[in-house]
């Protein structure tokens, strides 16, 4: 395809970014994009690039995985993240409590997680 093919499509079709946040996060990197559709609908695209290198030591590539969230969805999706994020805390909190008994426990400041907080 024509380069000035895909400018066009990019800039006046579905695939216009209109607001964008990287994550960076180890060897992946979440892309948080708003973009508007045909319709002028906005919605959240989101894209994981993780960077994957063959064991030959050939080329480097990234591997990319999309969702797409739309904005009727965004009320229910972030129920069901809350959800499943407050499940993961809860079982590694008491994972470290079995493992470590008699351990002093993390503080948050410590902690390895992710904190995911996003208003829509």
């Amino acid at each position: 395809m024509d380069e000035s093919v895909k400018k066009t499509q990019v800039e006046g079709g579905d695939k216009e970014i209109l607001y964008s946040k990287a994550i960076k996060a180890g060897k992946r990197i979440y892309y948080l994009d708003v973009k508007k559709n045909l319709k002028d609908d906005l919605f959240l695209a989101v894209t994981e690039s993780k960077k994957v290198q063959p064991k030959n030591g050939t080329q480097v590539s990234f591997e990319k995985h999309k969702i797409f969230l739309y904005k009727e969805d965004f009320e229910k999706f972030m129920e069901g993240m809350n959800d499943v994020i407050n499940y993961i805390k809860q079982r590694n909190s008491e994972d470290q409590k079995a493992q470590a008994p008699d351990a002093e426990t993390k503080t948050d400041d410590d902690s390895d997680e992710i904190k995911l907080d996003i208003d829509f």
